[in-house]
């Protein structure tokens, strides 16, 4: 077994033990509704989570992702509820701006050699400027399609019922893992993650592989908008604020390292997973405040970091990205 998929493993041993531990305080989060709710409530944040995987892996960061949501939901509430803007048009509408934004900030990265950092910094301040000036407050989303779509759902067994956010979500880690681990766009990814120079050196479209990580990920930011916007029905200029860090959050727990050439899309679900449990043991309890999941949070985070030093996942990041051979 490959000592770089160590900290997947390490994710998913993880996850089972606090679920095992949270079944033994409270019996009924073995039922199907929790692990059902656990996806339906998470929706966006797995999204999310899923562009910021791959900018992960090529060594980058997106801090704009959590604003370009807010972004999306404004967009939405604005088109449909004042403009009486068709969804399904709105919905293309912000998705292709959303892709658009993001291939824009990858172009800056490469050409203009800006620090991701900075760059998708000012990107966040960008969105969320924007936002604030279509409305400071809360607008509503009344519309027959909306409260459909946000209310369907496959029922299951037990009484339990995965919403269609959850499906599409799901459906968006399996072309998540697809796209990063079984193409050469994915292969690419992972030589740029592991050393810039030498995959220049091995013939990688550095260019065109730069502007389309962070197009892929205004893609995603723009998916989980929409997610959000029918999760609440409303759009809000301050929603997702600080969501950017939870998001990154779930790519380290599930073994992605933020210095590049490593991670899984499944590491980085179980890592989603985790977050959504630790939320609900808390509203389980009832007497934890909510700050208790982000204490708990760092506290993963610093576990993880250190797991991947024991396991030498820094020191192999450089030779054992997948799909070397397929770069060169």
């Amino acid at each position: 077994m490959s000592r770089n998929r160590l900290p997947t493993l390490l994710t998913i041993g993880v996850f089972l033990l606090i679920y095992a531990g949270c079944a033994l305080q409270f019996p009924t989060m073995l039922s199907a509704r929790v692990g059902a709710n656990l996806l339906n409530d998470s929706a966006y944040l797995g999204i999310l989570a899923i562009g910021m995987t791959i900018v992960i892996v090529s060594g980058g960061i997106d801090l704009s992702v959590g604003a370009a949501m807010a972004f999306t939901t404004m967009l939405l509430a604005v088109a449909i509820a004042n403009w009486g803007m068709d969804p399904w048009l709105a919905f293309a509408l912000a998705l292709a701006i959303g892709t658009a934004f993001g291939a824009l900030l990858g172009a800056a990265i490469h050409y203009l050699e800006a620090p991701p950092f900075i760059a998708t910094l000012t990107a966040m301040f960008l969105a969320r400027g924007a936002c604030l000036m279509m409305s400071g407050d809360s607008i509503p989303v009344r519309h027959p399609l909306y409260q459909a779509l946000g209310e369907a759902a496959l029922p299951l067994p037990g009484g339990a019922r995965l919403s269609l956010l959850a499906i599409v979500m799901l459906l968006a880690f399996a072309a998540g893992g697809l796209l990063l681990h079984r193409t050469r766009f994915g292969a690419s990814v992972f030589a740029i993650g592991g050393n810039r120079h030498s995959a220049i050196l091995l013939g990688v479209p550095v260019a065109r592989t730069t502007i389309l990580i962070y197009a892929v990920s205004g893609f995603c930011a723009a998916l989980a908008g929409i997610a959000f916007s029918l999760y609440t029905q409303a759009g809000y200029a301050l929603s997702g604020v600080g969501l950017e860090l939870d998001v990154i959050a779930a790519a380290v727990i599930g073994g992605a390292l933020l210095s590049g050439g490593a991670g899984t899309m499944v590491g980085t679900f179980f890592g989603m997973l985790i977050q959504a449990l630790i939320l609900t043991y808390i509203v389980f309890d009832g007497t934890l405040s909510s700050w208790w999941a982000k204490i708990a949070t760092g506290a993963l985070l610093f576990a993880f970091v250190l797991a991947q030093r024991l396991t030498g996942a820094e020191r192999l990041r450089l030779w054992n990205f997948p799909g070397r051979s397929r770069a060169a």
